[in-house]
């Protein structure tokens, strides 16, 4: 049997899932009790644990808003997680109507949750594929349905890489990504780290779930960006990243840092 052009896997309801976590730490309803359990062990070793979630979320979007406004018309979000309003397709077709939007992820309850709510939707791809396997990203026909490489894509990296290992040789997945996009292309990225706080009970919390957390310090983030060109104010806290409005201070404990950056050769 086949799903989405790949094997179809085994669905694992019985350990934690990060994207199922993190829809509980939004607030959503798309997980199970298990997720619940290790999304309240996480705000009882951290009370930030949400906020951080919320300053993500946040960061997202206006990171899509901002490219979406330079001109791109095309998404690519690999490790999508569940789909949380508003969507990343209509965070982009808010500013641009036209704007077609491809959702990546490797859990099949993610994507039949993602196909089922947004895959009936006009210019708008979901694939069951992992960042593991960038070739195989590229290549997925529900991807290439929507996304044409030869035209600037705004690629999106956003909480995925920190469940990548170092065995899992996350800066080569990122290359071959870069590689395939043409110039004037964008990559938004967020990633946990431990610079600001010790992550060690987090980490413990994820070492039961389906993949493990690897946060990484900034200058191992800074190395992602290989190939692209920063945008202002570079890579910071997800909060600081060109807030909506001002704020007193980046909040205790958000460990998470964000950045735009664009492809210009």
């Amino acid at each position: 049997m086949r799903q989405h052009g790949l094997s179809a896997p085994v669905i694992d309801t019985g350990r934690p899932h990060p994207a199922r976590i993190y829809d509980y730490l939004l607030g959503g309803k798309d997980n199970y009790r298990v997720d619940q359990q290790a999304g309240d062990r996480l705000v009882a070793a951290s009370s930030q644990e949400r906020a951080a979630a919320h300053a993500n979320r946040a960061f997202l979007e206006r990171a899509v808003r901002h490219v979406v406004g330079t001109g791109v018309r095309q998404v690519l979000d690999i490790g999508a997680g569940l789909p949380h309003q508003p969507n990343v397709h209509e965070v982009a077709r808010a500013a641009a109507p036209g704007a077609r939007v491809a959702y990546v992820d490797n859990d099949p309850i993610v994507v039949a949750h993602a196909d089922a709510l947004l895959g009936s939707s006009g210019g708008v791809g979901v694939a069951l594929a992992d960042l593991r396997d960038p070739r195989g990203v590229l290549e997925h026909p529900h991807v290439r349905e929507v996304i044409d490489f030869g035209r600037p894509v705004a690629l999106l990296l956003v909480s995925v890489l920190h469940f990548l290992s170092h065995a899992d040789r996350p800066g080569d997945a990122v290359a071959a990504l870069r590689d395939a996009l043409p110039a004037g292309s964008f990559l938004v990225l967020s990633h946990a780290t431990d610079d600001f706080a010790d992550c060690s009970a987090a980490r413990a919390v994820y070492a039961t779930a389906t993949t493990p957390l690897t946060p990484r310090s900034r200058s191992e983030i800074e190395r992602f960006l290989d190939g692209f060109d920063l945008l202002a104010p570079g890579l910071v806290p997800v909060p600081s990243w060109r807030p909506d409005a001002p704020y007193a201070a980046r909040p205790a404990g958000v460990g998470v840092y964000g950045a735009v950056a664009r492809k210009t050769g």
